[in-house]
């Protein structure tokens, strides 16, 4: 496959993760281990390349150009070799060909204004009127996060003492092609370890290369600009295609969030949705849509337009048997809702209290399992990890759990929470979580819906006190108002959510499967590309 037809190609393989980066680096791979241009017989030997390297090193040792070396490099043995070397190439080890030295620190109280580029680790830092470089050089991060990052300075620059000038034999070595053989080789591999992270002369000297004749360096670095280029090309289409997808599934949320704003075509909320998971597999293609769809769903949920609503169905106050004085909580309603919803505040409708203080010194009684804020995850409970703490006899009933007590974190991530399902009979919960015990006329799963949505908006957290480290309290969570529709309705919209929230599940999983598949379909395609139908044909196999 030639490089034009993978540009073709690149539709199917262009889903999958990370795909023009991994082709860079496969583009790299290839090209420093000679499978990227054919080898020219009549090429000078890399062996004969070697030796006048090695007479460069010593006549700069002797001039006191570079140091040398502390401790003799080892001789390559066979078990040390990263791969089947080309004809013509020979292996050498990084510090037979590269000298590396730290360049001079420059703090900003002594950088001056000027137009000479300030090179550190990552890249250019700033500007200097002098310069410690006199012609482009390789300038490799020395410490830090940007530790092995590679960069070229132009002819003059200022290097600091956060990275490495590299000298070598420009005759012998074209500097781009070893621009590409630095890139190409993990150095930050071959860090101290230390808290933070440092490469010196001693660690990554020893690294063993492929170094090829002089000539096919120059083709190997004209046959990676070519393809470099190609990767902008797919990078550009792919950007544009997701682009263009993102717009499209922006404006369909959109529709099932304001289905008022319908463009007059009388296109319906369910028209609306059912298009949208008609096409859930093309539309939903990366993990953040199906995050914004579950976003949409709760939505829509919570404003009464996820369900039809039911003529003849009674208002809150009907169903439930009770007159519910909604005239404190009009200054809290956020968004319109049905008719005969109303809002109402948790502490209205529900008993609220946190748990049992943990305190080791003063707690009597029998050693209990207890809840803790990181045993909540949403909607579910993590019990791989249960802590006891004593309880006596007359506070069991007090900090029991019963199906359908809705238990929410303080601190933490306030706000998150689950319904509590009786998976264990004799369980309690600390000071860290709030339960809350509904009234019959709410449904639990209801309200942990609104909750969430709550968390997506940033209404909840109008709730919260607390600068740095935010606290739902009891005072602000009694205070905190959401939406309820008649109980009937609510088992509806229930039934709708987790019906809808089982499909997103399935999306992720078909994601998932999806990725793995686009995977190994752009690992082939790029060995038929750049390497050959054979190796290709192998991939396929193992896959």
């Amino acid at each position: 496959m030639t490089p034009g037809r993978l540009l073709e190609h690149f539709e199917q393989i262009g889903e999958a993760p990370g795909a023009v980066a991994r082709l860079r680096r496969f583009i790299l791979d290839l090209a420093v281990r000679g499978k990227l241009v054919e080898q020219d017989p009549a090429d000078e030997p890399a062996a004969v390349l070697l030796e006048r390297i090695e007479a460069w090193r010593k006549d700069a040792i002797c001039k006191k150009h570079i140091r040398p070396p502390r401790k003799p490099l080892k001789p390559i043995e066979s078990h040390e070799y990263p791969y089947q070397l080309p004809i013509g190439w020979s292996w050498a080890r990084l510090g037979e060909i590269i000298y590396i030295q730290s360049g001079v620190g420059l703090t900003s109280s002594k950088m001056k204004e000027g137009d000479i580029p300030v090179f550190g680790g990552n890249g250019v830092t700033g500007y200097h009127d002098a310069a410690n470089v006199e012609q482009p050089t390789i300038v490799i991060g020395r410490v830090g996060y940007y530790c092995g990052s590679i960069h070229v300075t132009p002819s003059k620059a200022w290097v600091t003492d956060n990275a490495f000038i590299t000298k070598y034999s420009a005759k012998e070595i074209f500097q781009d092609f070893l621009f590409l053989l630095l890139k190409a080789t993990n150095l930050k591999e071959n860090e101290s370890a230390t808290a933070q992270p440092v490469i010196s002369g001693s660690k990554i000297y020893p690294i063993v290369l492929g170094i090829p004749p002089l000539l096919e360096q120059h083709r190997i670095v004209a046959k990676v600009d070519e393809l470099m280029v190609l990767c902008d090309e797919l990078e550009a289409t792919q950007t544009e295609r997701e682009q263009r997808r993102d717009r499209l599934v922006a404006a369909t949320l959109h529709g099932l969030n304001n289905p008022e704003d319908d463009s007059g075509d009388g296109r319906s909320f369910q028209d609306t949705a059912r298009f949208y998971f008609n096409h859930l597999p093309r539309l939903s293609t990366r993990p953040e849509h199906v995050q914004q769809l579950r976003q949409t769903i709760l939505n829509v949920a919570v404003r009464g337009r996820l369900v039809k609503q039911e003529k003849s169905q009674q208002s809150v106050s009907e169903s439930s048997g009770k007159s519910v004085d909604t005239k404190q909580n009009e200054t809290e309603e956020q968004f319109s809702i049905p008719e005969s919803w109303i809002w109402v505040a948790v502490g209205d409708i529900a008993s609220c209290r946190l748990g049992k203080m943990l305190d080791k010194a003063k707690n009597k009684g029998t050693p209990r399992r207890y809840l803790r804020n990181v045993n909540v995850r949403w909607f579910d409970f993590d019990l791989t990890d249960v802590s006891e703490m004593r309880f006596e006899d007359d506070e069991l009933e007090v900090f029991a759990l019963k199906t359908g007590d809705v238990l929410i974190c303080e601190g933490g991530e306030p706000g998150r929470a689950a319904i509590w399902d009786s998976r264990e009979s004799e369980i309690y919960f600390q000071k860290a979580l709030h339960r809350v015990r509904f009234q019959q006329s709410v449904k639990p799963e209801f309200f942990l819906y609104a909750l969430r949505e709550s968390v997506h908006s940033g209404r909840l957290s109008t709730y919260f006190t607390g600068i740095g480290i935010k606290h739902f309290t009891g005072k602000g969570l009694t205070k905190f108002v959401f939406p309820l529709p008649p109980l009937a309705e609510q088992h509806r919209i229930v039934a709708k959510v987790d019906e809808l929230m089982a499909l997103c599940d399935e999306l992720e999983t078909h994601l998932t499967g999806t990725d793995t598949a686009r995977g190994r379909l752009l690992e082939a395609t790029l060995q038929e590309a750049l390497h050959g139908g054979a190796a290709a044909a192998e991939l396929r196999k193992a896959g």
